[in-house]
């Protein structure tokens, strides 16, 4: 594998249409984005990373001749805290602004004591806290539930929601009408940078707990491709274009994940033996796919940075595990 040259961090990256990419800052540089879209003087945010995030937001608004009057919208994708835990905190600083949310969602960006203990089961509750800091409450008549076919207008440039679980039950990925482009969220995985050959965008999926499911995963990605979309535009990171070869990657290393869960399965593997199983093979996964895809990093910075991607599919495909045991 070759070296690449240190990355330069922006602040935030401009692609077509209006549409930006904030590097949010979440846990290290160009983890975690918060796209900003832009029609007219009026603004749209996808997602918002944590609490943390809001001041780099507002200095790319500033940037932009733009105040927080002028942001009509916050479109979160689904609720988990890396893409909605700085939810409640924008609201009250973009004060014309409403929040769009799958119906699913709506009750824990409202009350998100749930949502608070849930990532506390996941993570602890120093880290938990470390990571997000105190999770503020969205006021309910702010709040604007999108399911399947609901659309908003950002100064008459539609969005449209479309309802696709998978990677959790309360997601949806948002197609912009004028630039035919998607904010994907976590369905059509994540895309980190560091990991481009020549410009081709690596992909690899996202199997966090609690709500793994290949096979509405896999229709969902389907229904993006189908799209045809010139671009797509994932949390983790930015756009990401080659969009047909990537949803096919997806698809094989979804299909990855679940034959190593259904081994541990067969195995009748539990405990500890089962997640230690879990993270070796996601691990093995990741470097299998650096060799097919010739990724540049070599194999101790690789690791390190997918050091909490390995955890969290490995726990995913451990709750997917228990749920269908359960069913």
């Amino acid at each position: 594998m070759t070296t690449k040259p240190p990355m330069t961090i922006p602040a935030f990256i401009d692609y077509e249409h209006g549409i930006s990419a904030i590097d949010s800052g979440f846990e290290r540089p160009m983890l975690d984005a918060v796209h900003l879209v832009v029609e007219g003087g009026r603004a749209a945010l996808v997602d918002t990373a944590s609490n943390a995030s809001l001041p780099k937001v507002l200095s790319a608004l500033d940037a932009k001749g733009l105040s927080p009057e002028d942001v009509d919208w916050v479109l979160l994708t689904h609720v988990h805290l890396d893409h909605a835990g700085g939810a409640g905190s924008y609201m009250r600083h973009f004060r014309n602004a409403r929040l769009t949310v799958h119906p699913r969602g709506a009750r824990h960006m409202i009350d998100p004591a749930r949502l608070v203990a849930g990532t506390v089961e996941v993570y602890g509750a120093a880290e938990a806290r470390r990571m997000y800091g105190d999770i503020v409450p969205v006021p309910a008549e702010r709040v604007v539930e999108t399911p399947e076919g609901a659309s908003v207008f950002l100064n008459g440039r539609r969005f449209e929601f479309l309802d696709t679980p998978g990677h959790a039950r309360h997601h949806v990925c948002i197609v912009d009408e004028r630039s035919g482009h998607v904010f994907a969220g976590d369905t059509f995985g994540l895309s980190y940078r560091e990991l481009d050959v020549d410009g081709r965008p690596a992909i690899f999926p996202s199997t966090t707990p609690v709500q793994f499911d290949p096979p509405a995963l896999h229709a969902s990605i389907d229904r993006l491709l189908a799209r045809r979309p010139g671009a797509v535009y994932v949390t983790h990171f930015g756009q990401v274009r080659d969009v047909q070869r990537c949803g096919e990657d997806l698809h094989r290393l979804i299909d990855a994940h679940a034959a190593l869960a259904l081994e541990c399965e067969q195995a009748k593997l539990d405990g500890e033996r089962r997640s230690q199983r879990l993270r070796e093979g996601v691990r093995a996964i990741v470097l299998d796919e650096a060799q097919r895809q010739r990724w540049p990093l070599g194999r101790e910075a690789l690791l390190a940075l997918f050091e909490l991607d390995i955890q969290l599919n490995a726990a995913g495909l451990e709750a997917w595990l228990d749920a269908k045991a359960s069913a």
